[in-house]
C-alpha cells in the first residue's frame, strides 16, 4: 500500500472521500493508504474462496463478501477491505452500509507488496475484533494457505501445501487446496512473513 498523505484524516473525512473516490483506500489511525491493483492468480482465488464458502454457509445466517466491503475495527481505529470476510453477526446484515463491525473470518490473498504487512500489523489490528475466530493468509505462488485460528483463547498457526484438505475451524468447513486454486497460474514470488502463535 502507498499512503495517501501524511497528515491526519478523520474516519468521518475518510469514509465521505472513499465513497466517491476511483480507487480503494484502506484506513490506519488517521493515515489513509492506496491501494494496488490485483492481479489474476488473486481475483481468481477469492473468487472460488468466495464460491465455495457461500455455497457452504447458504443455508446458515452466514454471509460471504468479497472485497468491496470494510471492516470497521474500532479499537485499532482502521478500515481495511479483506479479500474474502464472512460475518454471522445479524447486525452486520441489517442496514446498507458500505462497512461491517463483526467479521467471524477474514481471508487475505498475499501480494509482494502487501504480504508481510498483512502477516503481521493488520493481523494485530484485527486481533482487537471480539467477534474475529479465524484469520487466513493465501499465497499467489504456491498452493499454501495459513490458518491462525482463535482456539481457547489462543490464536494457532496452521500451515496447509499442495493436495492437502484446509479447514475453517470457524465455520465448520474443509476443502482441498486443489478447489481453491482451481483455473489460477500461480504469480511470481511473494514472501510470507511467518510469525509465532499469538495468546490474546
Amino acid at each position: 500500500m502507498v499512503a495517501h498523505s501524511n497528515f491526519y484524516i478523520s474516519p468521518e473525512d475518510y469514509l465521505e472521500a472513499e465513497r466517491v473516490s476511483p480507487i480503494k483506500h484502506e484506513y490506519r489511525r488517521g493515515q489513509v493508504y492506496a491501494m494496488v491493483g490485483a492481479k489474476k492468480p488473486h481475483v481468481i482465488i477469492a473468487a472460488n474462496l468466495t464460491r465455495l464458502l457461500g455455497n457452504h454457509l447458504d443455508k446458515s445466517p452466514c454471509v460471504v463478501m468479497a472485497s468491496d466491503i470494510k471492516v470497521r475495527i474500532e479499537e485499532a481505529d482502521c478500515y481495511y477491505y479483506p479479500d474474502v470476510v464472512v460475518t454471522c453477526d445479524p447486525r452486520d446484515l441489517a442496514g446498507t452500509e458500505d462497512f461491517i463491525y463483526y467479521p467471524k473470518l477474514v481471508i487475505e490473498v498475499l501480494s509482494k507488496s502487501t504480504a508481510k504487512f498483512d502477516s503481521s500489523e493488520k493481523f494485530t489490528d484485527y486481533q482487537t475484533c471480539s467477534t474475529l475466530e479465524e484469520y487466513a493468509l493465501v499465497s499467489q505462488t504456491e498452493r499454501s494457505i495459513e490458518v491462525r485460528s482463535l482456539i481457547n483463547d489462543t490464536w494457532k498457526i496452521a500451515n496447509y501445501q499442495e493436495n492437502e484438505s484446509v479447514t475453517f475451524h470457524s465455520l465448520d468447513w474443509s476443502g482441498d487446496l486443489s478447489d481453491i486454486y482451481q483455473k489460477v497460474t500461480l504469480s511470481e514470488d511473494v514472501t510470507i512473513d511467518k510469525g509465532d502463535s499469538t495468546t490474546a
